[in-house]
């Protein structure tokens, strides 16, 4: 199994622990990653786009003029696609971008993604916060103190407010928790910071 150092939120050292090798250890699937990443932008796609069709435009209810004898070409309405003001021919309606992807392929798109960040020692695990108090001034000094610059994830336990309270404020980083990890947001950030109460494993999955 992948041995990593637990850190303490001053920086010093706390021991180790030991990575789940299926979760940290697996070789990167990028297919799967990418395909995974690329259902879960569509998802947030709201799809309310909307064009109005001929039948949708007010007016053009009456033939603008007669048949034959203008020279013109004939119409039968001024609300047809070619007339200005008329309706847009093949525009796009309300839709749903959802795509469906199997449960397996987005545990593997996840473990991937862990993976990558395990190989690149962007991972970093704390023995806990400890904080008593919400401050923001201390969570932006503990970032300072275990090496973290950039954009990163935080995976804090649910019924811990008070980690989330000293970190929501600082705009490089994101807060969430181990039942809401996922690809996009590993990949999307350059750190991955755990607490040992929050590190994943299969044991917690199978929960």
């Amino acid at each position: 199994m992948p041995q990593l150092t637990v850190k303490k939120i001053s920086g010093g050292e706390a021991g180790s622990i030991a990575l789940d090798e299926s979760i940290f250890g697996v070789q990167p699937n990028v297919p799967v990653m990418h395909q995974v990443v690329t259902a879960q932008l569509a998802r947030r796609r709201a799809g309310t786009q909307s064009t109005k069709t001929r039948a949708d435009v007010r007016g053009g209810g009456i033939k603008p003029y007669r048949q034959k004898g203008t020279g013109n070409a004939r119409q039968g309405s001024i609300r047809a696609p070619h007339f200005t003001g008329g309706g847009v021919a093949l525009g796009p309606k309300p839709r749903s971008y959802a795509q469906k992807t199997p449960k397996k392929m987005i545990r593997l798109a996840l473990r991937s993604a862990l993976s990558d960040r395990a190989n690149e020692g962007r991972i970093v695990v704390v023995d806990n916060f400890g904080w008593d108090q919400p401050s923001t001034k201390n969570a932006i000094a503990a970032l300072g103190s275990l090496g973290i610059e950039g954009r990163v994830l935080v995976v804090i336990a649910r019924e811990d407010a008070t980690t989330a309270l000293s970190f929501r404020n600082i705009p490089e980083v994101q807060l969430i928790t181990p039942g809401e990890l996922n690809a996009y947001d590993v990949l999307s950030n350059d750190w991955i910071l755990f607490s040992q109460a929050t590190v994943p494993s299969s044991q917690s999955e199978s929960n």
